[in-house]
């Protein structure tokens, strides 16, 4: 799975380069504000990228096909005001701009994955500090295979010794 998280992160670099962060998502969002807790700081725009669940069953010969849900989060700092008279609305057009964007390049992806990248969900909502996030679900379909390995067991070797008289 971690090998569709890498794919992932190299595409959104390659492709967006506006993007300041694309990291795993480890809950930097979150602990923003703590200055206990060790992590690279979190500059704006940023996309973080979580592998939320895979469902997986069995296909034979030890091999697995799994649904994977990834949970993608465009945040972006936006301390502009926005309201009608401002002016500014123009901050929001470019946001839902990046947001579409990302999407564009998302939706039908085949990344490292048996089948492409699509969206089933998505809700926008307001962090603490003026920023916004943007966040979608998505799902594809991976497979994994294990390769049988086999113990051969040693024969033992059984001696009989007996006298005759």
């Amino acid at each position: 799975m971690e090998q569709t998280l890498c794919q992932l992160i190299d595409f959104l670099k390659e492709k967006m380069p506006s993007l300041s962060v694309i990291d795993e998502d480890y809950g930097q969002l979150e602990n923003i504000e703590d200055e206990d807790t060790d992590m690279y700081p979190l500059t704006f725009p940023a996309v973080l990228i979580e592998e939320a669940q895979t469902e997986w069953s069995d296909i034979g010969q030890l091999a697995q096909k799994g649904t994977c849900r990834l949970r993608i989060r465009l945040i972006i700092d936006c301390y502009d005001d926005t309201h009608a008279t401002s002016g500014t609305t123009q901050a929001v057009r470019e946001r839902n701009e990046m947001r579409h964007q990302l999407h564009q390049l998302l939706q039908g992806a085949c990344l490292g994955t048996d089948a492409p990248l699509i969206r089933k969900s998505s809700k926008f909502f307001t962090w603490k500090h003026g920023i916004k996030v943007y966040e979608m679900m998505y799902e594809c379909t991976v497979s994994e295979m294990v390769k049988e390995t086999r113990m051969v067991q040693k024969p033992s070797l059984r001696v009989k010794m007996g006298v005759k008289v």
